[in-house]
């Protein structure tokens, strides 16, 4: 008896992938990180009232970090998978998009969770503390440090100019 968990699954699973592949910014890593998470939800899915979504949510963010923190940063990889082209991207849009991303990946992984969170996933401030498991203060702290060092960095400035 699953209570609901299998539907949780089958209309929310793209949209945590989602989420975690903004916080992995990989895409098999992202699919690990959901399928960890929502093996930790099964197990405490009769416990979970009224909207699952922040539980989830804060697995897969807390998940992210105990990862993050494990994660040996020994190994460097010498070449990318080139991506495919999309026809209605322009060149410049590709580009800016690296840059954000690279950027994005810069952040620490309590920044990178509330601004993934909050602008990519349409969370307001309060839902975003929830799932992260701070105080408000805490979170619009976190989200002030990201947009600052976001605003600073070199490439994300060159961004901007080009664009003007």
């Amino acid at each position: 008896m699953d209570d609901g968990f299998a539907e949780y699954v089958a209309h929310r699973r793209l949209r945590l992938c989602r989420m975690a592949y903004l916080l992995t910014q990989d895409w098999g890593t992202a699919e690990d990180l959901v399928q960890t998470a929502l093996s930790k939800a099964w197990l405490a899915w009769r416990r979970v009232e009224g909207n699952p979504d922040p539980y989830v949510y804060r697995i897969i963010v807390n998940t992210h970090a105990s990862w993050w923190r494990r994660r040996w940063r020994g190994e460097v990889p010498a070449a990318s998978i080139p991506e495919t082209a999309d026809p209605r991207d322009t060149a410049a849009e590709v580009d800016d998009q690296a840059v954000l991303w690279s950027a994005i990946g810069t952040l620490s992984p309590r920044q990178r969770a509330v601004i993934v969170l909050h602008y990519f996933e349409g969370r307001t401030l309060a839902q975003v503390a929830d799932i992260v498991g701070c105080s408000l203060g805490a979170v619009k702290r976190q989200l002030s440090r990201a947009l600052t060092r976001l605003r600073v960095d070199p490439d994300m400035q060159t961004m901007k100019l080009e664009r003007v």
